[in-house]
């Protein structure tokens, strides 16, 4: 199903589109929504909707802004532009940007199910063109241990590479080429090589069997039989040869996953999630020769999963002091795990280890090398052995990826306080947009917003539109000027936007927030007068 996601800075419109189609029914997924096109960019970036519905007249960034660049970055993103009849012209330009289609408010929801039908197919259209000219072999293979294809068109390429998949049974074994400490050369090229010729030498005496790298230092094979204890016993000596062979040869003892025997072409999917399990397992453990059969399996606390979102977000966003509340919750589905008969919590943690850290390096920006902290991680997650000792380890982790992000807001101080200053001095340009102060900054707008959220804890929007209201405060405050003059002072050529966003910031609109202040100045007045009077009785 095709992922949609929506951008329009008046609620009721996303929440009547939201609420009017049956997202699921019609086979698609409603992945969220945003108000201005600057929110909306990290978003996109996180989620990858296929098909990205935003409305034109947004204040800060407009959609047009916002298509033009989701364009040059996510080119396969598909646009739809929400414009009123007043605005055809900016519809034309949208087109010209390569947009998908557009369509006038309000729409209806038959309407709107019609066009994201259309976009849907000619999204399908391209993706069975592209496949058709860019398919691999490897790319075959990687698809079908990742579960990306179906039966038939995996039968189907296969037959246009006069690749016999076709067996009862499937077996798939990962080999893992990343050395541990006690090698001789650690990531030496050389070695890779060595070892790589290896085991296509050992794969070319098996019939039946396919391989491609998955990446530099992990190659996957993929077996198959017709009966199968004959091809579980193929696999075991196999890989057992191999294992003596790079042990004797290279004095190696590298992490070997073997999948279980799985009927069908779709059964190599599974095969591979249990070898990649294995592989992880014997990796975290050090037991390199206990694969995947001989780990114990728990099969209530083996089914836990925990949501890499939700602490990726809480690594951005939260603070130390949340840091003990969050965690308890977040890992309370591994309460009763037994971390002394069962693997799968190392594994677990491990790989959730591994995501933050490429996440922290990414988002932070950080110089930081991470080798030494995932070694040092490593072994912490060895020496868990109860349930407190796994929160101690995720209250570990946490510290120390947010040091990357202490680092990240020091290196980019300059960049937020010429941001602000920007911003301070251009308020009142009702076209001031993010790629106007990108272009004075001097960094890309994407970059530039994701930094400043992230170091401020609010968007760029959020903090403009703060600096206008504060304005508009005191003008309301110190000048008898109209409503429609201040909005025009601060930024706003719209009194009735204006006075919208007004009340959000204030809770008061503009009149009520003048009213209360004369009405505070008066009693000041008269509060004084009263203060007079009694000194002067005093006096008297």
């Amino acid at each position: 199903m095709k992922k949609v996601m929506l951008v329009d800075d008046e609620i009721l419109i996303r929440e009547n589109i939201r609420a009017c189609v049956d997202w699921e029914k019609e086979g698609f997924i409603y992945c969220g929504d945003a108000s201005d096109g600057e929110v909306a960019l990290p978003l996109i970036e996180q989620w990858m909707p296929d098909i990205l519905i935003t409305d034109i007249k947004m204040p800060f960034m407009n959609g047009l802004e916002l298509s033009s660049i989701v364009r040059q970055q996510m080119p396969d993103i598909k646009i739809i532009i929400l414009s009123g009849h007043d605005e055809f012209h900016y519809a034309q330009s949208a087109l010209r940007l390569g947009v998908e289609d557009y369509c006038l408010k309000p729409v209806s929801s038959a309407d709107l199910i019609q066009l994201l039908q259309g976009v849907s197919e000619r999204i399908d259209q391209e993706q069975r063109a592209k496949k058709k000219f860019s398919y691999t072999g490897e790319k075959l293979l990687s698809d079908l241990c990742g579960g990306l294809i179906s039966t038939a068109q995996a039968i189907e390429t296969a037959s246009c590479m006069n690749l016999n998949l076709s067996a009862n049974y499937y077996s798939v074994v990962v080999f893992d080429l990343r050395f541990p400490n006690t090698a001789p050369v650690v990531e030496d090229n050389l070695l890779l090589t060595k070892i790589d010729s290896l085991l296509n030498d050992q794969l070319s005496q098996l019939a039946d069997s396919f391989s491609f790298k998955r990446s530099r230092t992990e190659t996957v094979w993929i077996l198959k039989g017709n009966q199968v204890e004959t091809l579980r016993e193929k696999v075991v000596q196999y890989v057992n040869t191999i294992h003596d062979r790079i042990e004797q040869n290279f004095q190696l003892d590298i992490p070997i996953g073997i999948g279980n025997v799985h009927e069908r072409l779709q059964g190599i999917h599974p095969s591979y999630l249990e070898a990649e399990e294995g592989k992880n397992r014997q990796r975290i453990s050090g037991l390199h020769r206990t694969f995947l059969s001989d780990a114990p399996f728990d099969g209530v606390v083996d089914s836990v999963l925990l949501d890499r979102n939700q602490i990726i977000e809480f690594l951005k966003i939260g603070s130390p002091s949340e840091a003990p509340s969050f965690i308890s919750e977040f890992a309370a589905g591994l309460v009763q795990m037994n971390w002394k008969s069962s693997m799968y919590g190392y594994y677990l943690l491990n790989d959730l280890s591994m995501e933050m850290i490429r996440t922290a390096k990414q988002s932070f920006q950080t110089s930081q090398d991470p080798t030494e902290l995932i070694e040092e991680l490593q072994q912490s997650i060895k020496h868990i052995s109860d349930f407190e000792d796994c929160l101690n380890y995720l209250t570990f982790l946490l510290d120390k990826l947010w040091k990357w992000r202490s680092e990240g807001s020091d290196k980019y101080g300059d960049l937020i306080s010429k941001v602000k200053q920007y911003i301070s001095e251009s308020y009142n340009d009702d076209q001031l947009s993010l790629q106007d102060i990108s272009r004075q900054i001097g960094v890309s707008p994407s970059h530039m917003s994701k930094v400043f959220s992230q170091v401020t804890g609010q968007t760029m929007t959020e903090y403009l539109t703060g600096t206008r209201i504060r304005k508009a405060m005191e003008l309301l405050k110190t000048t008898r000027h109209k409503t429609f003059e201040i909005a025009f002072e601060v930024g706003y050529n719209d009194q009735h936007y204006f006075s919208n966003q007004f009340k959000k910031v204030t809770g008061m609109t503009p009149m009520e927030y003048r009213k209360q202040g004369t009405a505070d100045e008066k009693g000041l007045i008269d509060q004084d007068r009263h203060g007079r009077k009694n000194h002067e009785r005093q006096k008297a």
